[in-house]
């Protein structure tokens, strides 16, 4: 068999899109200047689906800020990986600043949250050692989980008994460390992780704790320090990773720990030591964002404001949206089969509201959930024209908006009927 072969079939990831030649469902083509409204296929859309939370993306002053930074530095500077050719003191200066913000002693920065995800957990696990990790923990930390060669198991999704049932397992044979994986705010589903209380048992059981707060940085919590800020317990978070993707409105993420973990990061994390440093554009943008994150107060009410407002219209409409601390906004929506999904997304984009949609295997069977991002941006008026497109796809296609309860009892009933411990694969 050629390697290539499977390349010509509909396996894989969205297998059948890409089969289909898709640029609908996946990978649709909008302007690439982000914001409350975009253009997609020629016409102005009030945009939903990107995480620019504080609305930061369209600040004109962190735009002058990168076009400065651009024509002093160019795209490239510094040329070369921290440890050769690419540390400045203004890369040093950014880590302390955030490392403050963090409520750590250290903090060390990556080109993408991803990357540092990936460097910080395989720098620190190795194949004595054993990672829990929570059932629906985002990609990245999958990947780092198999990078870093160590053993692993999968806790059922923020259920803390399951949690310890695996921590007292673990702790019968042990071997190496245990370092304890989640999200702190789930950015599909919008919930919270129970991080106080993880806390609790990861002390209980002498494991660590590592927290991806890639939607609850700069969102969560007094002054935007994040989910555990929020849950009084940012002291026990033993590394914090945020990202720069979501509120910051950049490229880049950043792990918190002390200053002996992020030393031996600096040192062993193969997407740091490998990797070129992170941009000075982002470098001097960010420093100037961080200050209009912990000032940003006025957008975070806003955000809520606006969070609080679509909440309220969906559920008045019919619709089913779960109830989560957070502003991601999951509107569950029932279907028959995939065209009939992608009938209501191309009717809601026809209506002037640009939303992405996910299906199984991420969301039970019979179900499509749009994911909607308020944002401290979005206008009133724009959370009206929304809410109108809604009552219109409900009305035109007859939706059956009970059909989705239905669909949670029966997915409820299998998973109760398979009553297993979740020691095999994650979600992804």
């Amino acid at each position: 068999m050629d390697i290539f072969d499977k390349c010509k079939t509909d396996g894989g990831y969205f297998g059948m899109m890409r089969a289909r030649n898709d640029f609908f469902f996946t990978r649709p083509i909008l302007d690439p200047l982000p914001g409350r409204e975009m253009t997609y296929q020629g016409k102005k859309v009030v945009q939903w689906s990107i995480n620019n939370y504080l609305g930061l993306a369209e600040n004109e002053e962190l735009k002058a800020i990168a076009v400065e930074a651009a024509k002093k530095y160019g795209s490239g500077a510094p040329m070369g990986a921290r440890m050769m050719t690419g540390n400045t003191e203004k890369h040093l200066a950014l880590e302390a600043k955030f490392a403050k913000f963090m409520g750590k002693e250290d903090a060390i920065l990556f080109n993408y949250g991803y990357l540092g995800v990936l460097g910080t957990i395989q720098s620190l696990c190795e194949k004595n050692d054993t990672i829990l990790i929570d059932k629906l923990a985002h990609a990245s930390m999958i990947d780092a989980m198999f990078m870093s060669q160590a053993q692993f198991r999968v806790w059922k999704h923020s259920d803390l008994d399951n949690l310890e049932l695996h921590l007292k397992r673990v702790n019968r044979d042990r071997k190496g460390g245990v370092l304890v994986v989640t999200e702190g705010v789930f950015g599909m589903t919008g919930d919270l992780a129970p991080l106080s209380d993880i806390c609790y048992l990861k002390d209980k059981y002498d494991a660590r704790l590592f927290v991806d707060d890639a939607h609850g940085f700069g969102v969560m919590g007094p002054g935007g320090r994040g989910t555990a800020a929020l849950q009084n317990c940012l002291d026990k978070i033993d590394i914090n990773l945020g990202t720069f993707a979501k509120a910051f409105a950049a490229i880049g993420g950043v792990a918190g720990s002390s200053r002996e973990v992020c030393e031996w990061v600096r040192f062993n994390a193969r997407t740091q030591v490998f990797a070129k440093s992170l941009p000075m554009i982002y470098v001097e943008v960010l420093s100037r964002t961080l200050d209009l994150v912990e000032a940003g107060e006025d957008r975070r009410t806003r955000m809520w404001e606006v969070n609080a407002k679509l909440k309220t219209g969906l559920r008045e409409l019919g619709y089913t949206v779960d109830d989560v601390a957070s502003p991601v906004t999951p509107v569950l929506v029932p279907f028959t089969e995939l065209d009939l999904a992608m009938t209501i997304l191309k009717k809601m984009r026809e209506e002037g509201i640009f939303l992405t949609a996910v299906v199984y295997p991420v969301v039970p069977r019979g179900i499509v959930l749009f994911r909607m991002i308020p944002t401290a941006s979005h206008t009133d008026e724009d959370v009206d024209r929304t809410l109108a497109a809604y009552k219109k796809v409900r009305d035109d296609l007859h939706l059956d908006l009970n059909a989705v309860h239905d669909a949670l009892k029966r997915h409820e009933a299998e998973k109760k009927a398979e009553n297993k411990d979740d020691d095999g694969k994650p979600s992804i």
